[in-house]
């Protein structure tokens, strides 16, 4: 492994997907939080969980899905719950294991987020972009994950919508 200090370049490329980093995840809360009462990785929960079938996961598949620790998402769920919008009910296959189901009131909720959600990712992330850097972001960030996640245990999110 080269362990050599980063060229000009690849110091102003680095500091700047630094400072996306950084900036992105409180642009995305801020909106859903004034426009939807959620934090990101909640609408990102939800989400998951509006896309699965029937509305529900076992915890362990929405944990990978959302590539957060068990203790992360048992904390969040059990909030999303205490509001009305997630239910936790034993696996009917396998006792041993935890489903979480999106209830009415959370799929009204996503359903309300998503178009704000979908705004402030144009308005700040694709319409910052031409369509030939929309293809390049992709490429690039298909190049990073794949050192970040080589097993691809989180692939089923980040191909779920590319074309067949």
């Amino acid at each position: 492994m080269d362990t050599t200090g980063l060229d000009h370049d690849e110091l102003a490329a680095w500091v700047r997907l630094a400072s996306v980093l950084e900036l992105l995840p409180g642009v995305l809360d801020s909106q859903l939080r004034r426009d939807a009462d959620l934090m990101h990785f909640e609408y990102f929960v939800l989400a998951m969980l509006s896309e699965a079938p029937r509305r529900t996961l076992r915890m362990s598949a929405l944990a990978a899905q959302t590539n957060a620790t068990q203790p992360r998402l048992s904390h969040v769920v059990k909030r999303l719950e205490e509001r009305g919008l997630v239910e936790r009910f034993q696996c009917p296959e396998d006792a041993r294991a935890t489903n979480a189901r999106l209830t009415a009131a959370g799929w009204r909720r996503v359903r309300h987020a998503a178009p704000g959600h979908v705004a402030n990712v144009r308005a700040n992330v694709i319409d910052a972009l031409t369509p030939e850097q929309v293809g390049q972001l992709a490429v690039i960030a298909d190049a990073i994950l794949g050192r970040l996640d080589p097993d691809g245990a989180m692939s089923p999110t980040y191909h779920r919508y590319d074309r067949g």
